[in-house]
C-alpha cells in the first residue's frame, strides 16, 4: 500500500470519529425550550419566580414516555409542573416542595405536548462576593430523564443576587470604572484606587468599596481636568509662538518698505 493511500484512510478515520464525536455532543431527542420567564437579578431575601415552558416533547420517535426534573438554589422553593395536550387544555398537574422538583412523566399515551414548570422560592445569600463577573445563583436547572437511567440538560438558568448595600457598592463602581475608561489621561492612580475599591467589595467591606470608589473617580476626574489644563496651556503658547511670528513678519516688512522709500 502506498503512502498516500495510506495517509487518505487516516484522514478519513479521523473525520469520521469527528463526526461521531460531534453527533455524541449533541443531546439527541432532547425535548425544547418553548418559552421562558426568568429572573436576570434579585435582591437576596426577596421571593422570585421562574417559568420555563418545554416543547417539542417528542423529538425522538422511540422515546414517547420520559421524566422532568429539576434543581434550585433558592431556600422555601415550591414547583409546579403543570402538563397540557395540543388543545391547549390541561392534562394534570403535580406540586412539591424542596430544592429539587420530584419527577414528573410525560407521555404521548396522554396527550401531553406541553410542560410548564414553575418555581417559587426565596433568593439564597451570597456566599462570596464578585464584581467582574458578578455573583451568581442557581435559578433553576430542568432534565429530562429516559429509561435505562440517561438524561439530557434540557438547560440551566442562573442569575445574579444582591443586599441594598451590595448593590450601592457596586453601582459606585460601575459608576468610578466608567469615568476611568473615559478620560484621555493618565489615570494609574485612579485605577489602583479603583482595584482597592473592588477587593472590598469582593471582601464584603461595601462603606469602604463606596468610599474608594468615589476616590478614584474623583481622581480621574481630576486627572482629565489636569490633562486639559496642560492642553490648553500648550494651545497658548503656540498661539503666543505664531503671533511672535506675525508680529516679526509686520515689523520685518514695515522695515523692508522704509528701506525702499529712503532708495527712491
Amino acid at each position: 500500500m502506498s503512502s498516500s493511500r495510506c495517509s487518505e484512510r487516516v484522514v478519513l478515520v479521523a473525520l469520521a470519529l469527528l463526526v461521531v464525536a460531534s453527533a455524541a455532543a449533541v443531546p439527541v431527542g432532547a425535548a425544547a425550550v418553548g418559552s421562558e420567564n426568568v429572573p436576570d437579578d434579585a435582591q437576596v431575601g426577596s421571593q422570585v419566580t421562574a417559568t420555563v415552558t418545554l416543547t417539542e416533547l417528542y423529538r425522538e420517535p422511540q422515546l414517547e414516555e420520559w421524566q422532568v426534573t429539576g434543581r434550585t438554589a433558592m431556600t422555601n422553593a415550591t414547583w409546579t409542573v403543570v402538563l397540557y395536550d395540543q388543545t391547549g387544555s390541561k392534562v394534570s398537574q403535580t406540586s412539591n416542595d424542596g430544592a429539587t422538583l420530584n419527577a414528573t412523566t410525560v407521555s404521548t399515551a396522554d396527550g401531553t405536548a406541553e410542560v410548564e414548570v414553575r418555581v417559587t422560592g426565596t433568593v439564597p445569600p451570597v456566599r462570596s462576593y464578585s464584581y467582574d463577573p458578578a455573583q451568581e445563583f442557581r435559578v433553576v436547572t430542568l432534565t429530562q430523564g429516559r429509561p435505562g437511567g440517561s438524561s439530557t440538560s434540557l438547560g440551566e438558568w442562573r442569575a445574579t443576587h444582591y443586599t441594598s448595600e451590595s448593590r450601592e457598592a457596586r453601582d459606585a463602581l460601575d459608576a468610578a470604572r466608567e469615568t476611568i475608561a473615559a478620560t484621555d489621561a493618565d489615570t494609574a492612580d485612579a485605577q489602583s484606587t479603583f482595584d482597592r475599591a473592588v477587593d472590598a467589595y469582593e471582601g464584603g467591606n461595601f462603606d469602604n468599596a463606596v468610599g474608594l470608589a468615589g476616590d478614584a473617580e474623583s481622581q480621574a476626574n481630576a486627572a482629565a481636568q489636569s490633562s486639559r489644563t496642560v492642553e490648553l496651556a500648550l494651545y497658548g503658547a503656540g498661539a503666543l509662538v505664531l503671533l511672535g511670528v506675525v508680529a516679526g513678519a509686520v515689523i520685518w516688512y514695515r522695515n523692508r518698505g522704509d528701506s525702499y522709500d529712503k532708495l527712491g
